[in-house]
């Protein structure tokens, strides 16, 4: 029979994220990979013409058959918060003279309420993931052990050939999203670090970090020890 231990098993929330460091524009996790994020824009499909839409697809399809590596397609939503903006019409039909515009304003603005009743209003946004393998460091990276996950090479070194494997490739992926008509832009350290404390630390509107550089938080907060 187990007895049970005495000594309270402690350890954050911190401890059990795979990230290890957000630095030159890059995700560094704790096995030695790292990974490089673009951002870019999307298309209604649905509100393009037919030949808009075979011409977007064989765009597409053309974008898909350039890729030699792996990539990853992220889609957050995120409930919007346009509290601020119901005020601002609320405002304009308070102070609008002309009855009728006023009469127009107070029907949109219910307009607007009756669908954030109805339906919740999301955003979404649109991220590309491209990857670095810890493989690629060798025998020494791909086959580190040990209870707690240790950065196989020093986070310089690593960074310095994640950056010489994922640049070429974010090249040519940002060439491929414009033929499609897509607007793309890679995550830098700031806005990788906001995107990160914001997965997992939600809130309606998000928050804006300090300058990064220079500057170390958590990104877990408002846990203790387990």
């Amino acid at each position: 029979m187990v007895q049970p231990t005495s000594t309270p098993i402690r350890a954050t929330t911190q401890e059990f994220l795979e990230i290890e460091d957000i630095l030159d524009d890059l995700v560094l996790l704790r096995d030695g990979s790292a990974a490089l994020l673009i951002i870019t824009s999307a298309v209604n499909f649905g509100l393009l013409a037919e030949e808009e839409q075979e011409a977007l697809i064989y765009a597409y399809a053309s974008l898909l058959n350039s890729l030699s590596f792996p990539l990853q397609v992220v889609i957050l939503s995120k409930r919007m918060d346009i509290s601020s903006y119901i005020e601002l019409v609320t405002q304009e039909e308070e102070k609008q003279q002309n009855q009728t515009l006023k009469e127009r304003i107070r029907r949109y603005r219910e307009f607007i309420l009756s669908i954030i009743k109805e339906n919740r209003v999301l955003e979404k946004k649109f991220y590309l993931v491209i990857s670095f393998s810890p493989l690629e460091l060798g025998v020494k990276g791909a086959f580190s052990t040990g209870k707690k996950k240790r950065l196989p090479f020093p986070k310089d070194y690593i960074i310095s050939r994640a950056k010489t494997s994922l640049f070429p490739k974010r090249d040519h992926l940002l060439r491929q999203l414009g033929r499609i008509g897509l607007k793309g832009k890679q995550l830098n350290t700031q806005e990788l670090a906001e995107l990160f404390y914001n997965i997992y630390n939600p809130t309606t509107t998000g928050e804006k970090l300090a300058e990064t550089k220079g500057y170390s938080k958590t990104l877990v907060e408002g846990v203790g020890k387990i």
